[in-house]
């Protein structure tokens, strides 16, 4: 049987370009990027060459690139550490309902801390309003936290409007870009952000390696202590190899994004025009507002995403209902209720993200193994009306 990965938003495959740039680095440049002598520099400069890599696609300096085990880490990092260095009695951070559960757990932390947080909703779109934004201040604010794009639904949130309204009230500004990075431009001086996390392998690098831009002057309490690594942000030994790979990918996903953002945009199109066209009772999540091009999240009321997705499965498509770190929960996804489905509708909502090897081809294939599941699904629920 032939399989097809719909499922990008979880992870990505290492890129051929990408591994070709990391194995140098587990036998000719094996040094520790701290050590002075030749084997040490050897790891040092292909260490400093992947920070470019990464400031380029970000638009932003090398010395603002913070290196880290992934965007999990680079988004405690900008939270606790932000909100940790604080001085003044500033004890009060404005984030949102459908973040990432990285960012939503630190923010939790926080408040074991003593530390305010207000938590925005977003509208029935999926966006969070600039106003709610303004309207949560206080003078004691500290942090805004807003992702730029969602992982499930897609949506692009209005960062450079919150920003503004942050540099005003004189926050700091934080955004998860693991999501956008890549797919979209991300220039951090035009969005406005001191803070920005993105993740290496939802850009088609490994696993374990992530970035955190810090924007100059901005300072943060490190989470990881122990040595100078990082500039005294991160201590650790680096993961060169990893950390070239995500410099690669880095440096790949700039070459190619405008037209391979256009090219999955048209297959998301074509997609959601085919699902919503042949299928009955479904409807797209987050309609209406800017989206990565990549991304849809579909509900097809009268079934359980769970079982739609093993369906799927057995017939050769990797899709998913909900966000990878979230598998195996019984509970509706966070995001969907946020913006105001209800449970049962949460719980039928698939996630479709597509990537580099994605095909018209495979779309098609995508479409007949969804309607003809839902199908199957359908004929076997009590509450569906078709019965």
């Amino acid at each position: 049987m032939q399989r097809h990965y719909f499922d990008h938003n979880a992870t990505t495959p290492v890129a051929p370009e990408v591994l070709e740039a990391m194995l140098p680095c587990f036998g000719e440049a094996y040094g520790n990027a701290s050590s002075i002598h030749w084997f040490g520099q050897q790891a040092k400069q292909r260490l400093e060459q992947a920070r470019r890599q990464v400031a380029g696609l970000l638009r932003c300096q090398p010395a603002e690139i913070v290196f880290s085990s992934g965007g999990t880490e680079a988004n405690n990092l900008a939270i606790l550490g932000t909100a940790r260095n604080a001085a003044g009695g500033r004890r009060h951070v404005i984030t949102s309902t459908i973040e990432h559960p990285c960012v939503l757990d630190a923010c939790r932390q926080l408040e074991k801390e003593g530390v305010e947080v207000t938590r925005l909703r977003a509208g029935a779109d999926g966006l969070v309003s600039p106003d709610d934004v303004r309207a949560a201040l206080r003078p004691h604010t500290v942090l805004i936290s807003v992702m730029h794009a969602n992982n499930e639904i897609g949506v692009v949130e209005p960062i450079a409007e919150i920003a503004a309204i942050a540099r005003e009230a004189g926050a700091g500004m934080h955004s998860d870009g693991v999501q956008s990075a890549g797919k979209i431009p991300v220039d951090v001086d035009a969005l406005g952000v001191d803070l920005l996390a993105l993740s290496g392998h939802k850009i088609y690098g490994p696993k374990g390696t992530g970035a955190l831009y810090v924007r100059q002057g901005r300072r943060l309490q490190a989470t990881v202590h122990g040595g100078h690594h990082e500039r005294d942000r991160r201590a650790g030994t680096e993961n060169v190899a990893g950390l070239v790979g995500l410099g690669a990918a880095a440096a790949l996903a700039a070459r190619d994004m405008p037209a391979e953002s256009s090219r999955l945009a048209a297959l998301r199109d074509r997609l959601e025009r085919g699902l919503l066209g042949r299928i009955p009772f479904a409807g797209l999540n987050g309609d209406g507002a800017p989206r990565v091009p990549n991304t849809t999240n579909i509900h097809f009321d009268y079934l359980e995403g769970e079982a739609l997705v093993i369906a799927l499965d057995l017939a050769g498509m990797a899709v998913s209902s909900g966000a990878a770190c979230s598998s195996g929960s019984v509970e509706p996804s966070h995001v969907l209720t946020a913006i105001g489905l209800d449970a049962d509708r949460a719980r039928a909502s698939i996630r479709f993200s597509l990537g580099r090897e994605t095909s018209g081809e495979q779309v098609d294939a995508l479409l007949a193994a969804v309607e003809a599941a839902v199908a199957r699904l359908r004929k076997l629920s009590p509450v569906f009306p078709g019965v």
